[in-house]
């Protein structure tokens, strides 16, 4: 990925030379941490922090057994409650002094509160997800990345290491097992035919979609690409300002065989259809190449 020179003023810098090496700088915060690293600095974070949940006292949750949310939100909330003393934890670490915060980590808290572009990644692997937001500016890049809400892992390093960074990302968890899918390397179809397909697949109609195909192998296929379907990856670019945002999506589906990205373009404008979906397989490594376009677009 370019580096991308949008000639705006520096965020936050630390105090020292060496902060910004071109090899990524990582440390673990929990949350507790998290937040207090950011209200000491003044920094708003990139993500808005659920309220902890109220105990159900009365009402049927209380009579007849609460929901799953509501369980996961309480197991959630107790879980943080053990996560201990932020500040002592930080001043062992010597990540909070009393001169203030460690410089390499204000400096990337600083740059998430203001950086010139966003990237905010979603990533689900089966039952397992995790969420990262990068921010950019001036050949800078920190990171926030976590997969529980309850620890994070913040990260700082020059754009010439994002396209590493990148693919760490979309690397697939070490227990995922791929195997031969039936959905090509390449495929490209009408977007209204995929829509229709999935939904058949969805709504328990399976046979409905060799008729939306009009074809009987690319039925197979648009069977295969919901039903072989474990994980996706999205992301959302945007540029930040005062002005109305430039805005860029881009997907990935995880099929049986791995990652695929999903590419919507126009088709010829004496073409019969005129909007196409591309799905096409891709490797980790290939998202940084992925998301140049969009970087590059709304910059």
């Amino acid at each position: 990925m370019p580096t991308i020179d949008l000639g705006v003023a520096a965020a936050p810098a630390p105090a020292t030379e060496d902060v910004w090496a071109e090899l990524p700088r990582r440390i673990g915060l929990t949350l507790p941490e998290l937040q207090l690293l950011a209200e000491t600095l003044g920094a708003p974070l990139p993500f808005d922090v659920p309220a902890p949940p109220a105990p159900a006292r009365s009402g049927l949750a209380a009579r007849l057994g609460q929901s799953v949310s509501a369980t996961q939100d309480e197991v959630y909330a107790e879980a943080l409650g053990r996560l201990g003393d932020p500040t002592t934890a930080l001043r062992r670490r010597g990540l909070l002094t009393g001169s203030g915060v460690d410089a390499g980590v204000g400096g990337a808290l600083g740059l998430l509160a203001s950086p010139s572009l966003a990237l905010d990644l979603d990533v689900a692997v089966e039952t397992q997800r995790a969420r990262a937001w990068h921010r950019f500016r001036d050949d800078a890049v920190a990171t926030l990345a976590t997969s529980n809400g309850l620890v994070f892992e913040l990260a700082w390093f020059t754009a010439a290491a994002w396209p590493a960074e990148l693919a760490r990302v979309a690397a697939l968890p070490d227990e995922t097992r791929l195997r031969a899918g039936l959905v090509p390397a390449r495929l490209e179809i009408p977007w209204g035919v995929a829509d229709a397909a999935a939904e058949a697949v969805r709504s328990g109609r399976p046979e409905l979609v060799p008729v939306i195909a009009g074809d009987a192998a690319l039925g197979t296929v648009l069977t295969a690409l919901s039903g072989e379907a474990r994980g996706r990856l999205r992301a959302l670019v945007s540029a930040v300002s005062d002005e109305p945002q430039a805005i860029g999506v881009a997907a990935w589906t995880l099929l049986a065989d791995g990652w695929h990205a999903l590419r919507s373009h126009r088709a010829a404008v004496s073409a019969p259809v005129d909007d196409l979906v591309e799905i096409i397989r891709v490797e980790p490594a290939d998202l940084a190449a992925e998301l140049a376009p969009l970087l590059a677009g709304v910059a």
